[in-house]
């Protein structure tokens, strides 16, 4: 624990952020989150609560069988009972079962909690503290100490809070850290309050003694605030959940707080390598738990360095620091211009690179597709959320788009149906094209119009091109551009397809919400295609 300008990274999303309504984690799910944290470096990983549940006992086993390379997996628990003896405690057992080095033990801090919530004495709280820990200590355990609800009980009661981490030190904590458990401490209250816990502790920071950490919630929204706060007052061990997940309003945001530590204020969290790791771990898991990226999230999100304004392009082409307050690179996320009607020549010539494609301002083709973007846009295209579709614009406007197939109709007839349960939908879409000079006529069910002639598309195209049996719609959203035409509204269709490893969001538009999704559902397999290698340089297209 003594080097200088060290901030130990406690990661507790297996635990704290499995807490968030909406989040359910299988086992399966958590070990390799487990082991994405500890790819990337994190040095302290929260497994949760041996003996609460079984699905963390089979965690615990499964890592004692297959070790992480560097992190150090944690049990938690609470202290033990009033009026037992620790060595009795069975929590406890379950906890020395884990095999883990470290154990993060929580008490009471608050006066409160003691009297109300435990029915006991604050000097047999005391004693509940002191005798987990020791006997932890004596079993060979570390122990990190969480206080809860801290802050709150050293406002209502600073005597009795301070007595509290007295005793965990004297017990031998290596670690003691302030939990803001309700999350309404302010930056300015944590940093007082930090300042009168380093004197009372006499806590000297990068030091082989007890240190500090800090362990914030986001009920105010400031709980990144908090622990860059604590920091700054001489907290070395940072706890927090990947992508802010939590109870309520969540956990303080490592994906916030390790580039602001690392990147804005010199201290040392992460190797640089690691670093970069840091968007691929915030999307990897938020897929795993099943919830949408946040986009507009800070580092990591995916319009974090995005740029509209044709302006704010043209200045960053020439010196990125005008618009970006870091380099995208080093936390592994990406610049993206993006193309929208307020664009100019030089988000087209840059986004043309993105796509491999070499174009300048003098090419005519360059101001025919602004040209074309702006009046699409108008009719209520939307290409900065369907890059694919403006991939694909762009290849035609240059040529690079072949006939995928014709057209010759379709038509798609729904039922609806009633049984004893709750009535339900069915739909049969029939498409005739032509493809290589084949006609071919397709039926399809489906359990919606949209679901139904996508079937019947793919079930036509997938003899004449194979590799359409991997791609899948991931997203469809619908929206109406003028509401006041009531049902004869412009319909703008955004959707995202996926062939397992990539994805793509295309675009239609039309007063037909079938059409609309017709043309969105067609360009989303044909950018499937053109992800192929062998497609790459001869698009397809539809007529």
């Amino acid at each position: 624990m003594g080097t200088v300008n060290r901030i130990w990274l406690y990661d507790t999303t297996l635990r704290d952020g499995a807490q968030r309504e909406g989040i359910s984690l299988s086992l399966e799910d958590k070990l390799k989150i487990a082991r994405q944290l500890d790819k990337m470096g994190v040095p302290f990983i929260e497994g949760g609560w041996p003996g609460a549940n079984p699905k963390d006992v089979q965690f615990f086993w499964k890592l004692q069988e297959e070790p992480l390379t560097q992190a150090e997996v944690v049990a938690f628990c609470s202290t033990r009972r009033p009026h037992k003896l620790a060595a009795e405690d069975q929590l406890l057992k379950a906890i020395l079962a884990a095999g883990t080095r470290w154990v993060t033990i929580f008490g009471k801090s608050w006066d409160l909690h003691v009297t109300e919530g435990l029915k006991t004495t604050l000097e047999e709280n005391l004693k509940m503290i002191a005798d987990t820990i020791e006997y932890l200590r004596s079993q060979g355990r570390r122990v990190i100490y969480d206080a809860e609800h801290w802050f709150d009980g050293y406002v209502n009661n600073p005597d009795y809070a301070l007595e509290t981490l007295k005793a965990a030190k004297a017990a031998g904590a290596e670690w003691l850290v302030l939990c803001d458990t309700n999350g309404g401490t302010l930056p300015h209250d944590v940093s007082r309050i930090v300042q009168d816990v380093v004197v009372a502790l006499e806590i000297e920071p990068d030091t082989d003694g007890p240190q500090l950490g800090i362990h914030t919630h986001n009920d105010s929204g400031t709980a990144v605030a908090n622990g860059l706060a604590g920091v700054v007052e001489g907290v070395r061990m940072v706890q927090g959940t990947i992508n802010g997940y939590g109870e309520r309003c969540g956990n303080a945001n490592l994906c916030t707080l390790i580039p602001n530590l690392q990147l804005k204020m010199g201290y040392e969290c992460l190797s640089e390598n690691q670093l970069t790791q840091l968007t691929k771990t915030s999307r990897l898991i938020s897929e795993m738990v099943n919830l949408a990226p946040d986009d507009h999230g800070p580092f990591v999100g995916r319009s974090a360095f995005a740029h509209k304004g044709g302006i704010h392009v043209s200045a960053v082409q020439k010196n990125p620091l005008t618009y970006e307050h870091i380099k995208p690179e080093q936390i592994g996320n990406e610049r993206r211009i993006v193309i929208s009607e307020q664009s100019g020549l030089s988000n087209v010539l840059s986004k043309a690179k993105s796509f491999g494609i070499e174009l300048t301002k003098d090419d005519v083709a360059c101001r025919h597709i602004l040209e074309k973007l702006k009046e699409l846009e108008h009719e209520g295209y939307q290409f900065e959320a369907a890059e694919a579709s403006f991939e694909l614009l762009m290849r035609q406007a240059l040529g690079q788009r072949e006939t995928l197939f014709q057209l010759k109709g379709f038509q798609v007839h729904c039922d609806m149906l009633y049984g004893e349960g709750m009535p339900y939908s069915n739909a049969l879409a029939t498409i005739k094209l032509t493809v290589n000079g084949e006609d071919r006529l397709e039926v399809a069910e489906g359990n919606g119009p949209v679901s139904a002639l996508d079937s019947a598309l793919r079930k036509a195209l997938v003899n004449f091109y194979p590799e359409i049996a991997q791609f899948h719609l991931t997203d469809y959203k619908v929206r109406i551009l003028d509401g006041g035409s009531g049902t004869s509204a412009n319909t703008r269709v955004l959707i995202e397809s996926s062939n397992g490893q990539e994805r793509w969001t295309t675009v239609g538009v039309s007063p037909n919400i079938l059409e609309a999704s017709y043309q969105a559902v067609v360009e989303g397999i044909e950018y499937g295609l053109l992800l192929k290698s062998s497609l790459k340089k001869s698009v397809i297209t539809t007529i």
